[in-house]
């Protein structure tokens, strides 16, 4: 017997649907062989807080299979998947049809996918010897990068201050205090262990041991998305690469689940590629009617001060909606159709609404 079925606070997230006693019986017992992770820690964030929706992170690859009974119905109820789906990644940019239109009121596009290395812990389960090991190997991977992808590694610990504003003024500096991920063990022997490497350019940056081990991001200003993902693909497999000839090691990557993420809610491409967009039009409408309109597109509108910022002005975040079930390219297409229809559509709103 493992330990007393938990109180689940977030009564109706996913956790609370699909952890019932029968299962919690079954497996609360388990520790993976990775990292020592269990249910209990797992499913941490739905006992402890009421506003979860899905409510799980996995502590290692090992929790996505000793766990299965509990993560498959969560994962296929989420993303709305088949329980015998396949999941196909396609970074190729030629793929890709039109761009953002050049008129289209585009401040800055982001495209950023998270990525874990096989054999070592996802953030929520990691050991401090597997994080160091992460970031070690990191550190030697990312010499290796040449080009436009050559740049620098930032380690939190023993960061300059003057190094520190710096990354704070670009925005590039994530940081510890999210209740969800000091609940869910992310931040253990924080900041150890964690730093940030970019390009000279500042249009390549990867994240060391935050959510994932490995955050990769690509983003420049302007609307031009077509040549941050041909630099975000690019970028990925020389880290990849680089990785590779340093340790053997390749990225965990699942046929059923894609790529393998610390939040289920990032399987797949774990790709979130956004613009930062103007809406006078859609503002005056209304956020309800943008929402309305977004959902039929399959992209989500954010305020531009991040997942639950408020909104500042008529800039919005507007960014695919879905991560797994969809190839990379079909999900930037689709954010690419997305912003060209609400950029037409907003034209014609500022003319009803004499603006």
């Amino acid at each position: 017997m493992g330990e007393p079925f938990p109180d689940i606070k977030s009564k109706h997230s996913l956790v609370a649907k699909y952890v019932t006693k029968d299962l919690w019986d079954k497996l609360s017992g388990i520790k993976t062989a990775t990292s020592g992770f269990t249910l209990g820690k797992a499913i941490a964030c739905a006992v402890d807080f009421d506003n979860q929706h899905c409510g799980i992170y996995a502590g290692d690859w090992d929790s996505y299979k000793d766990f299965k009974d509990v993560f498959d119905p969560i994962i296929q109820d989420y993303h709305g998947i088949a329980s015998d789906s396949k999941h196909t990644s396609d970074m190729d940019v030629g793929k890709l049809k039109g761009n953002i239109n050049p008129e289209c009121p585009v401040h800055s596009v982001r495209i950023r996918v998270g990525r874990n290395i096989d054999g070592f812990g996802l953030s929520p389960g990691i050991t401090r010897d597997q994080r160091l090991g992460v970031e070690n190997l990191m550190k030697h991977a990312f010499q290796k990068l040449t080009g436009d992808l050559a740049g620098n590694y930032y380690p939190l610990v023993g960061m300059e201050e003057s190094v520190r504003q710096q990354l704070v003024d670009d925005h590039f500096l994530f940081m510890s205090g999210d209740p969800n991920l000091q609940v869910a063990g992310m931040e253990r022997e924080w900041p150890e262990g964690r730093g940030i490497f970019h390009n000279k350019d500042k249009t390549f940056l990867v994240w060391v041991n935050e959510e994932d081990q490995l955050r990769i991001i690509s983003m420049q200003k302007g609307g031009d998305v077509k040549a941050v993902f041909e630099r975000l693909a690019r970028g990925i497999q020389a880290v990849g690469d680089s990785v590779k000839s340093e340790s053997g090691k390749e990225f965990a990557f699942d046929e059923k689940y894609g790529f393998i993420h610390s939040c289920p809610t990032n399987l797949g491409t774990g790709m979130r590629a956004s613009v930062h967009v103007d809406l006078p039009g859609w503002t005056k409408e209304g956020l309800d009617a943008l929402k309305k309109r977004c959902e039929e597109l399959k992209v989500q509108p954010r305020g531009t001060r991040g997942e639950s910022g408020g909104q500042t002005g008529v800039t919005y975040d507007i960014s695919n909606k879905h991560r797994l079930g969809y190839s990379e390219v079909e999900l930037v297409q689709c954010m690419i159709d997305g912003v060209n229809a609400l950029h037409e559509e907003d034209i014609k709103l500022q003319k009803k609404h004499g603006l």
